[in-house]
């Protein structure tokens, strides 16, 4: 079963995608701020992170940026998930590593569950 980690500071939301991805037959672990999330990603070696860039304690652009400089966590991919539009974020995330760049206004869930597939190599 893959492992999916949510980093985001919205509960509703990240409620509403652990049943979406269960559903699909994926794992999904929570961190509700970017510190939390940092750690996670470390001690439980998920198959894919989903990142909200608007988080508390370090905000996502950080860790995503600490994600792919540590040994450990830089082949883990990383899909963007973010109400920010602006093009200077999505440059910046896709030039840390970042594999997709989703804004959540512009995707349903079945288009993210989609995405996270073929990101994992599923499709």
């Amino acid at each position: 079963m893959k492992k999916i980690l949510f980093i985001e500071d919205e509960s509703a939301l990240q409620r509403t995608f652990e049943e979406a991805l269960k559903d699909e037959g994926f794992e999904m672990i929570s961190a509700l701020d970017g510190e939390i999330g940092l750690k996670m990603a470390k001690e439980k070696n998920p198959d894919l992170i989903l990142l909200d860039l608007i988080l508390p304690k370090i905000e996502g652009m950080e860790v995503l940026k600490k994600l792919k400089e540590d040994e450990k966590t830089k082949d883990i991919p990383v899909i963007v998930l973010t109400h920010l539009e602006e093009l200077e974020k999505v440059e910046k995330a896709m030039e840390l590593g970042a594999k997709a760049y989703l804004v959540k206004g512009e995707y349903s869930l079945n288009e993210v569950v989609e995405r996270i597939k073929k990101v994992l190599g599923l499709k």
